[in-house]
């Protein structure tokens, strides 16, 4: 399981996931797809694009990972999460061949996914990709639209060590004929982009050249913006939704022009409800006020930069603000804690997997970096000492992993399909 081991799992080739999903029939070729790639924003798009569809009474089934809190996250139809015997029989039906072919975690999950959005009939499924794209697990289907976010350093041991060869990476997404729409891009990713979609016959769309996108508002807890004329709101606070949003606004006219009977509203609504439709949480998530909390899963430098640019902003409104830290081994730690502002005090701290350092030694690479540090053994003893550490008119972040998120108490409440 790439999400909890590392590198390990993480597999040169598709040809596991091609023999299992023959095996159980091939389902993925039962309904339609969406496929979103990227460093980061992918999670977010796939959620908006599966609540903008639910809104316009579709069936959407949504693929993603990690899981914050329960396995069954990843899983979900029109928000609602797979049931616990689905998973069960799954694995009992299939176990014979899957011990024989030994999978990785991913790879039984990805067919999982597929067999029971077929079952389940969807009209379509939203597809987000796990690791890179190209040798994705995910990377089966032919979908009705491809997407990539974004290109930042992230996974570099098993994608390349520049963003050309993570471009190509995340570019394996690209399928003959199929339109794909291209969130950001730079010098170093654009001509990648270009090449792929050239060879494939793929019509691209490059969002920034495409719209105009103003945030009009932001607040803790809530963003106003306008996409060229289009106003809408969500309730996903980061500024970064801004570039998410209008990735998103260009797949949904791609999808309303030709695949689905989608309304401007249905864009508006599922924008405003994505956490009521879907159940997204951590994004720049306000937990409570007094003092105020918020919870984001930036974990590698492109996120990191991005929500210091955001603290930053508003730091001067709160009397004192507080980081809670905790990162993955596999992660660029050291890129991370140089991008961290010396104004703040740091909580470090870890999640309970074998991937996350260790709580001391992260201590001291903050320490080290001339940051004022504290430490505590998970993080919701260290959201009681940040609580000690500021007032009532203070900040408390917390960052670094999706892990360490995930197990903030009672951050999520999903929505649960009967055990049937």
């Amino acid at each position: 399981m790439f999400s909890r081991v590392g590198a390990a799992a993480y597999k040169t080739d598709l040809h596991n996931t091609v023999a299992l999903c023959n095996h159980i029939g091939n389902p993925q070729n039962n309904f339609k797809t969406i496929h979103i790639a990227g460093t980061n924003g992918k999670g977010s798009v796939s959620h908006y694009l599966a609540s903008i569809l639910q809104d316009g009474g579709y069936k959407v089934g949504l693929y993603t990972s990690p899981h914050l809190v329960d396995f069954r996250e990843r899983i979900k139809i029109n928000g609602v999460m797979i049931a616990k015997t689905a998973v069960q029989n799954f694995v009992v039906q299939n176990e014979v061949f899957i011990n024989k072919i030994e999978p990785s975690f991913f790879e039984v999950t990805v067919a999982l996914a597929y067999e029971y959005f077929s079952h389940k009939k969807v009209d379509v499924a939203i597809i987000e990709t796990g690791l890179g794209g190209r040798l994705d697990s995910t990377n089966i289907i032919t979908p009705l639209l491809s997407v990539i976010t974004n290109i930042g350093y992230d996974h570099v041991a098993l994608l390349g060590n520049t963003l050309a060869k993570i471009a190509y990476e995340k570019a394996g997404i690209i399928k003959p004929n199929v339109p794909v729409v291209i969130g950001e891009f730079t010098k170093e990713t654009k001509p990648v982009f270009l090449a792929k979609a050239k060879v494939c016959n793929a019509p691209i769309l490059f969002v920034s050249k495409l719209h105009k996108t103003i945030i009009t508002k932001a607040t803790l807890g809530t963003l106003v913006l306008k996409i060229n004329e289009v106003k809408v709101t969500t309730p996903l606070s980061g500024l970064y939704q801004a570039k998410n949003i209008a990735t998103v606004y260009q797949a949904f006219l791609q999808l309303q022009k030709y695949f689905f009977k989608l309304t401007i509203n249905n864009f508006k609504n599922g924008i405003k409800q994505v956490v009521t439709n879907t159940g997204l949480f951590g994004r720049f998530q306000l937990l409570q006020q007094k003092p105020t909390i918020i919870a984001d899963v930036a974990h590698n430098p492109h996120g990191i930069t991005l929500l210091v640019k955001q603290i930053k902003a508003i730091k001067n409104t709160f009397s004192k603000v507080v980081f809670i830290v905790g990162f993955v081994n596999d992660k660029d730690i050291d890129a991370c804690i140089a991008l961290l502002p010396k104004w703040a005090t740091y909580i470090c701290t870890q999640a309970k997997i074998p991937r996350a350092i260790n709580t001391y030694d992260l201590f001291v690479k903050c320490n080290n970096a001339g940051l004022q540090t504290l430490q505590a053994t998970n993080v919701n003893k260290a959201i009681n000492l940040g609580k000690t550490v500021v007032d009532k008119k203070g900040l408390i972040v917390i960052c670094g992993s999706i892990f360490l998120v995930g197990e903030i108490e009672g951050l999520t409440k999903q929505k649960k399909a009967p055990n049937k």
